[in-house]
């Protein structure tokens, strides 16, 4: 079994001290950054001072992301079980020929 790592995120000024799995490190590190990093964008475009809000207008960007995300790869897959359908549908005719 593999052993816990234990490391320490910063996240809008504050420090969270988290016990991981190694493998979980790398994303773990980039997604603080990369929260960090929209905190500072919103604080310096928005004005906005309250921590709470900014890290709540980051969480709705990045979960809105994934939900846009969702809902593209779910449009792409009915475009493409369309196609496949007509394309069944061709090879059917041409066989029934």
């Amino acid at each position: 079994m593999e052993e816990k790592l234990k490391i320490k995120l910063s996240i809008a000024d504050r420090v969270y001290p988290l016990t991981i799995d190694p493998k979980q490190e790398e994303g773990l590190r980039k997604a603080a950054k990369n929260i960090d990093n929209l905190a500072k964008k919103f604080e310096q475009n928005y004005a906005v001072r309250d921590k709470q809000d900014v890290l709540a207008m980051c969480a709705l960007q990045f979960a809105s992301k994934i939900e846009q995300g969702g809902i593209d790869r779910s449009e792409n897959s009915k475009a493409a079980f369309e196609r496949l359908r007509a394309l069944n549908d061709l090879v059917h005719s041409k066989l029934g020929e």
